[in-house]
């Protein structure tokens, strides 16, 4: 790896790149240490290392897809003059993308992982607790109140679908397996609890992906058809034994598709979704070039609940619970095409490096790419980027993974 480091400085920036997730779960105040810390590390590294420059020229294209997001945000804004809470966002971005210079340090990537899995056990936990113990229809974790569910479930499925690579890479210990594997089950089945059923459609079929991606790499066609088989039948079955309440929420999407009216039919989670993807549809069709304003979709649909041409029952949603139509809305067609930008080139970058001989670099892109997929994925039924919660967790990692495969793939010229 390019930067050097004494070795109590690489654990203590190991342990805090470890505690970043968790730090995006909980209310506490205390969780803005790590990212604040690890900021400063990497402004260090950017403007006083050549080498984790080089890194960063060689991860070039998510870097520039972030960069252009920061950018596209803070024109949005000024156009529309919406003043400084909107950039909440973009900065989030930045700061994500200057903590990235840290994964040019030789960080201990077995301690970072196990830290992962540790907070996918413990964010799954609490989620029992909350649905099984006090009673909670649907656990949504330490961060954000009933309402964040779906940025529970997404995070969680996450650090799942990171477990999963752990486990199938060669070279893991066996007490790391087992950690890896209590991660993904309690992670699965706290995402369960949260019933919130995008996400765990998209893992599913991340899932499967990252196992024929496996099996593609290593030969293991049978045992890993019959494991894809195995976690599928588990989770399924998990599922629906949830009281039902799980299946009856399956069952409803086809029926509120069939039966919505947008004029004396829209109640109900899937329909009130179709009614809000209506009334975005057409803040696209009326501002195609510049959009509504960034953050100013609850705006615009009471404004349209007024004139008669939105159902009432969305006036209560500041987000049509769809990124791309979210990005449409409030940033024309420019926004969704860089949103488009966000997910699909650091997907091509992420998936070029998959297949890699070097089992670092492959073991990398392979979330990476499992990642982007989840969000492009979980983007179609939630606005993964509307919360900060979830809009950190993917940069934090989609950025210090690319540029960690760039000092991986340049090695320093010595």
């Amino acid at each position: 790896m390019p930067a050097r480091s004494k070795p109590w400085q690489t654990w203590t920036i190991s342990l805090l790149v470890a505690l970043i997730p968790l730090s995006f779960s909980v209310s506490l105040r205390i969780k803005v240490l790590p990212p604040a810390l690890l900021f400063l590390v990497g402004l260090a590294l950017l403007i006083g290392s050549a080498s984790c420059r080089r890194c960063f020229r060689v991860a070039w294209q998510p870097v520039a897809a972030a960069s252009l997001m920061i950018g596209f945000v803070i024109v949005n804004v000024l156009i529309h003059r919406l003043g400084w809470r909107p950039l909440d966002h973009p900065a989030h971005v930045l700061l994500y993308l200057v903590v990235a210079a840290c994964f040019t340090l030789p960080l201990k990537m077995r301690l970072i992982w196990a830290g992962f899995s540790l907070t996918a056990i413990a964010l799954g936990a609490v989620g029992a607790l909350q649905f099984h113990l006090f009673g909670i229809e649907r656990a949504y974790g330490l961060n954000g109140g009933a309402s964040a569910s779906i940025q529970l479930a997404t995070i969680l499925l996450g650090l799942s679908a990171i477990a999963v690579v752990q486990v199938l890479a060669p070279g893991t210990h066996r007490w790391e397996k087992a950690l890896h594997l209590a991660a993904m089950a309690f992670g699965i089945y706290g995402a369960l609890l949260t019933q919130s059923r995008g996400p765990l459609l998209a893992f599913t079929l991340i899932f499967v992906l990252l196992m024929l991606l496996h099996a593609r790499r290593t030969g293991y066609w049978r045992s890993s058809l019959l494991l894809i088989g195995a976690v599928c039948a588990i989770a399924g079955a998990a599922a629906f034994s949830l009281r039902g309440e799980m299946g009856s929420r399956f069952e409803a999407i086809v029926s509120e598709m069939a039966s919505f009216d947008h004029r004396h039919d829209a109640r109900g989670s899937v329909r009130e979704r179709l009614e809000m993807w209506r009334t975005a549809k057409r803040a696209v069709a009326t501002h195609p070039l510049t959009g509504i304003g960034i953050d100013r979709f609850d705006e615009y649909t009471r404004q349209e609940i007024d004139a008669g041409r939105s159902n009432p029952v969305i006036g209560r949603y500041n987000q049509p619970h769809n990124e791309y139509m979210r990005a449409g809305a409030t940033g024309g067609i420019p926004g969704f095409l860089v949103l488009l930008t966000v997910f699909l080139v650091p997907l091509r970058f992420f998936i070029r490096h998959a297949l890699d001989p070097d089992d670092d670099v492959a073991r990398a892109a392979s979330i990476g790419a499992a990642l982007v997929g989840l969000y492009m994925l979980c983007a179609l039924t939630d606005s993964v980027f509307y919360r900060v919660m979830t809009q950190s967790f993917y940069f934090f990692l989609v950025l210090g993974l690319a540029v960690r495969i760039g000092c991986l793939r340049r090695p320093d010229p010595a």
